[in-house]
């Protein structure tokens, strides 16, 4: 697999080629998931449900972003490396500065984001400062509190319609990639054409530029599989099938298929 960088991920949207997505914790699970030429990693504070048992991603705290980037980058050589910000580290623009600068430094090509409007001004600042960011629309998982939990997102016209204008915000401040979480199939697909940059969908139906899953969830081995995941696990005949499986569905358009996709 040739090193993947944010022009090949664009070079893909243009020649509409589908691209995949898996968290990655470690060393040994980066290995398996950059051979079997997966694009993207994200190191996720998805890691404090997965990894560390909490009940949200709330907990998780820049240094042990760091700590997991720095491990996870140990055995990445070509996929794009991407790292959450997590709760509260980029509330402000110092903030926000100083934390991507810590998780930069631990091996990441990328930080993401979750939030809306209101974050413009810090994708613009760290963009401008030379640091990359993916943004993170519908379900954010940090805001589970105020969200009143993990609920389908967009669902209604004026929701949809002003999740697509937030999005278009971010990526005029600088924003290279934007995933979208648990929305209605047909609104992943207008945010898809309606930005210029790539969309990472979870969730979000199979019209999304790429596609990211949570590793637990995708081997089969989480608590509870959300619906919109699939156990690759259960027809392969090792972790390393498994991965590869997913990347190869991905491409091809296989998956998300409708049962893994919101109406």
């Amino acid at each position: 697999m040739k090193t993947i960088s944010i022009s090949t991920l664009n070079a893909m949207k243009e020649n509409d080629e589908k691209f995949a997505v898996l968290t990655a914790y470690d060393y040994t699970f980066s290995r398996l998931i950059e051979s079997s030429s997966i694009e993207v990693s994200l190191v996720g504070d998805s890691l404090g449900n997965v990894i560390q048992g909490c009940d949200s991603t709330i907990p998780v705290t820049v240094d042990e972003m760091a700590y997991h980037t720095a491990a996870v980058k140990r055995g990445n050589k070509r996929s794009l490396l991407v790292s959450d910000m997590p709760f509260m580290s980029y509330s402000t623009e110092v903030n926000a500065l100083d934390n991507a600068a810590v998780i930069m430094q631990a091996g990441a090509q990328m930080v993401k984001l979750e939030g809306g409007e209101w974050l413009a001004d810090t994708v613009y600042l760290l963009t401008e400062r030379g640091i990359p960011v993916c943004g993170h629309v519908g379900l954010t998982p940090q805001s589970v509190h105020k969200l009143g939990g993990y609920k389908v997102q967009g669902k209604d016209d004026h929701a949809a319609d002003q999740m697509i204008k937030e999005a278009l915000i971010l990526e005029e401040a600088g924003a290279d990639l934007m995933v979208v979480e648990c929305v209605p199939s047909s609104l992943g697909d207008d945010l898809s054409a309606a930005l210029n940059i790539p969309v990472i969908g979870i969730g979000a139906g199979p019209g999304t530029d790429g596609q990211v899953l949570v590793l637990q969830d995708m081997l089969g081995i989480s608590q509870r599989l959300p619906k919109f995941s699939k156990d690759f696990l259960k027809e392969s005949n090792s972790i390393q099938d498994a991965i590869t499986a997913f990347g190869n569905e991905v491409r091809s358009g296989t998956f998300p298929a409708p049962e893994h996709s919101f109406k």
